[in-house]
């Protein structure tokens, strides 16, 4: 493993035993600090006591609804949260994703999805001295944030500014699923919520000139029925 995800500490949200101990072999395993908890309540607690570098929650939980519980979580710690769950269903995708959880993995799960899906969030939330980045580099691409422009080695890669907001919204959350609702209020506004074809077609507009080939993008990929990821790791 690398520096940045070596000795991370991770919280398990989770009440079933026999899939906590997945949990805590696989995770362990990889060199990773774990504390878990089986209710809302205790999880709360080790939040705000141990502050975790990412957390991983079941929404089935004896005490709470895990679905209500991502914005009370969101409220304490900025630590990447991947929601692990057996509801299939897009609607609590979306809503668990809206409300601040970083990435959704549907069980059952193979281990090495998860452990892939752990090194992914603690990459794209690593921060450098203390600071979020600015810049964040894809492929040949780098985005700068600040200076509101797309380079490609030397050569400067014209964005309209809806695509840019668009761009700039999914390299924040580089490598997170962003709900189409997230992205339609950072470039339109909350008014244009449900809109969701203007996302596509300024999708399509953007990978016409990122992606080498757009019908099999490499960076811009969509997540059926959620929204939209950039991809900054292979």
């Amino acid at each position: 493993m690398g520096a940045v995800t070596e000795g991370a500490s991770i919280l398990v949200i989770e009440d079933d035993r026999k899939i906590l101990r997945v949990f805590l072999t696989s995770l362990e395993a990889e060199g990773y600090r774990v504390v878990d908890a089986s209710t809302g309540q205790r999880a709360m607690e080790e939040i705000r006591n141990r502050n975790p570098d990412i957390i991983l929650l079941d929404l089935g939980l004896p005490d709470v609804d895990g679905l209500d519980l991502v914005p009370e979580i969101r409220a304490h710690s900025i630590a990447p949260i991947i929601v692990v769950s057996a509801r299939e269903q897009d609607a609590d995708k979306v809503k668990a994703l809206d409300a601040g959880a970083n990435d959704y993995l549907t069980k059952p799960f193979s281990v090495p999805e998860l452990l892939a899906r752990v090194r992914v969030a603690l990459r794209s939330h690593a921060q450098v001295g203390g600071a979020p980045r600015t810049t964040i580099s894809f492929g040949d691409y780098c985005l700068d944030l600040e200076g509101r422009k797309l380079m490609r080695g030397d050569a400067h890669v014209r964005l309209s500014a809806t695509e840019f907001k668009l761009l700039a919204t999914l390299a924040r959350h580089a490598d997170d699923v962003v709900t189409t609702n997230v992205l339609l209020k950072e470039a339109w506004g909350s008014a244009h919520y449900g809109k969701s074809g203007y996302v596509r077609v300024y999708m399509h507009s953007l990978r016409q000139k990122l992606e080498s080939d757009p019908t099999r993008p490499r960076y811009l990929i969509n997540e059926a029925g959620l929204g939209y990821r950039l991809r900054t790791s292979e």
